[in-house]
């Protein structure tokens, strides 16, 4: 067996039209498609990532809110390459992102930032 590359990662949020926004106006990822799924009143939307990777953003009725403090077992947070760090944070900002501070990677001397989508999903930005 030898895997390839990472095909997607799922997010489930609690109001759709909110994470959408999120993730299509703010963050700038490109809708692939869009269905809606009466058997299970859910949405789902596939989103590009430069290109390369995709996102699947789906809607259910009433999800359970996600542990994250302390820490849960489970994926631990979605990291996103960026090319200017500053410029990132600064424009997360002017969308009212509250954007922890810029930390350096001991190992790679590289920068990196957390802040969190509408349900508290933990977002990193890293930069190249």
């Amino acid at each position: 067996m030898k895997i390839t590359k990472i095909h997607h990662i799922a997010v489930i949020c609690s109001d759709y039209e909110r994470s959408k926004d999120f993730y299509v106006r703010i963050l700038g990822l490109r809708p692939i498609s869009e269905v809606y799924r009466e058997e299970r009143k859910s949405y789902k939307l596939d989103l590009e990532v430069n290109g390369h990777y995709q996102i699947e953003l789906f809607s259910f009725p009433n999800p359970p809110s996600r542990p994250s403090y302390p820490e849960a077992a489970g994926l631990r947070h979605l990291a996103f390459e960026v090319e200017n760090m500053e410029s990132a944070v600064s424009y997360l900002e002017s969308h009212q992102i509250t954007v922890e501070p810029i930390r350096i990677d001991e190992l790679t001397n590289k920068k990196f930032t957390f802040f969190a989508d509408p349900d508290g999903l933990p977002i990193e930005f890293y930069e190249r």
